[in-house]
C-alpha cells in the first residue's frame, strides 16, 4: 500500500464533480455522478467507483456518452413503466428511473420498470438502497452491451457482460439486507483494479485468449482477451442468461449478439420490480419475520477464522465506516489515469491535485 495515495471521500468527490463538470455537465449531473462514484468505492467497490471516470470520460469524447440527458418515459401505465436512458449517464438515468418507479410502486402497491439504453449504470445495489429510503423492496436484472467479458459455463470464450442481479430489503431501525453481485466470478472492475496495481487473480477466475486457465488480469484488461468465469458454475452461468434477457430484451432495450462494435462505451439494460410491503398488506408481517430470521441466520457459531455470521450489506457497511475515517486507498495508475482524463477535459493536472489536497 506504499505507493497508494489516500484521499478524504470529501475532496475526491470534488475531484470526480470538477471533471465531470468540465465535460459540460450541469451542476446537479456533476453532483450525481461524483456522490455515485465516490460511494462505491466507500463500500469498497473501487471497480464501480472513480476509477471509472477515464472510461467515462473516453466515452463522452466519442459519442458514446451524451451529457445532460434525462430518462425517457415510452409507456407509463402506473405499474408498468418502460423508460430510455438515451445514452445518459447513469448515475443519472438510474436515479430517475427509481424515483419514478418508488412514486408509482408507493401508489400502486407494485411498479415494473424496464429501463434500456442507459450509460454504465454502476453499482446496482445503488439503486436498491435508494428505493429501501422509500420503503421499498426491489429486484434487479442487468445487462451489459458492452465488449463480452464472461464465458457461458462449459463456453472457451466471452459471450456477454457481467450481467448483475440485486435484491434490496428494508427493515425497521435496522440495516438494510442489499444482496448485489456480479455473475461473473469477478466484476470486470475488479480485473481493472488488479491490473492497475499489478496483482495477480484468484486460481479459477479467468481463461486466457486460448482458453486457457490464467491467474493474469492483462487478459480482461488488453488485447488479445480472454474471459471471466461465471461464479457458481452453471447456476451463476443460468442467471446471466435470465439476466440478459430479462435485463437487455424485456426491458425493451437489446441484447449482446456478437463481438464489440469497438465504440468505447458501455450500456445497461436494467429491469427492476419494485414492491411496496404496505400496500400487499404484509408490511408488519416482513417486518418481524426478517427480524426472526436474521436472528436465526446470524446465530450460526462462526467458522475458523471468521470473526461473525454477517447478512448481505454488513461488509459494505463495515468499509465504509472505516473508509470515511481513514480516507479511500487509490492505487498510482487509477490516479494518473484519472489526472489524464481532466486533461481531456481542459483540466490542468496541477489544478486537480490541488482539489484532492
Amino acid at each position: 500500500m506504499a505507493d497508494y495515495r489516500t484521499i478524504k471521500a470529501q475532496p475526491l468527490t470534488n475531484v470526480v464533480r470538477a471533471i465531470v463538470k468540465a465535460g459540460g455537465s450541469t451542476d446537479r449531473e456533476a453532483e450525481l455522478v461524483s456522490t455515485n462514484l465516490v460511494e462505491a468505492n466507500l463500500r469498497g467497490h473501487d471497480s464501480h467507483g472513480v476509477g471509472m471516470i477515464p472510461r467515462y470520460v473516453q466515452s463522452v469524447t466519442t459519442g458514446g456518452l451524451a451529457v445532460n440527458q434525462h430518462v425517457k418515459i415510452v409507456l407509463d401505465t402506473g405499474p408498468l413503466l418502460t423508460l430510455d436512458g438515451l445514452t445518459g449517464y447513469g448515475q443519472v438515468i438510474g436515479h430517475e428511473a427509481m424515483e419514478l418507479a418508488a412514486e408509482r410502486a408507493k401508489r400502486n402497491g407494485v411498479c415494473l420498470v424496464g429501463l434500456s439504453n442507459s450509460h454504465h449504470i454502476g453499482r446496482i445495489g445503488h439503486w436498491a438502497e435508494q428505493c429501501i429510503d422509500h420503503g421499498l423492496v426491489s429486484i434487479h436484472f442487468v445487462n451489459v452491451i458492452s465488449r463480452p467479458i464472461v464465458a457461458p459455463w462449459g463456453g472457451n470464450d466471452a459471450r456477454h457482460g457481467t450481467n448483475p442481479f440485486c435484491v434490496g430489503i428494508p427493515r425497521r431501525g435496522k440495516d438494510p439486507i442489499v444482496l448485489d453481485f456480479a455473475t461473473s466470478r469477478i466484476a470486470q472492475g475488479k480485473t481493472r483494479v488488479a491490473h492497475n496495481k499489478g496483482v495477480e487473480l484468484e486460481p479459477g477466475t479467468i481463461i486466457d485468449n486460448e482458453g486457457k486457465p490464467t491467474v493474469n488480469p492483462r487478459y480482461t484488461v488488453i488485447p488479445p482477451h480472454g474471459a471471466i468465469l461465471p461464479f457458481g458454475e452453471h447456476k451463476g452461468s443460468g442467471l446471466a442468461l435470465v439476466c440478459e434477457i430479462l435485463g437487455g430484451a424485456l426491458s425493451g432495450g437489446q441484447v449482446v449478439k456478437g463481438p464489440s462494435d469497438g465504440k468505447y462505451n458501455v450500456l445497461n439494460g436494467m429491469l427492476s420490480i419494485v414492491i411496496d410491503p404496505n400496500k400487499l398488506g404484509t408490511g408488519d408481517n416482513l417486518a418481524s419475520e426478517v427480524e426472526s430470521f436474521v436472528a436465526w441466520h446470524t446465530g450460526s457459531p462462526p467458522a475458523p477464522g471468521i470473526d461473525k455470521v454477517k447478512i448481505a450489506g454488513d461488509p459494505e457497511r463495515e468499509t465504509r465506516k472505516k473508509r470515511l475515517a481513514e480516507g479511500i486507498p487509490v492505487d498510482p495508475t487509477t490516479w494518473q489515469e484519472i489526472l489524464e482524463a481532466g486533461t481531456k477535459f481542459g483540466l490542468d493536472q496541477a489544478a486537480i491535485e490541488k482539489i484532492a489536497g
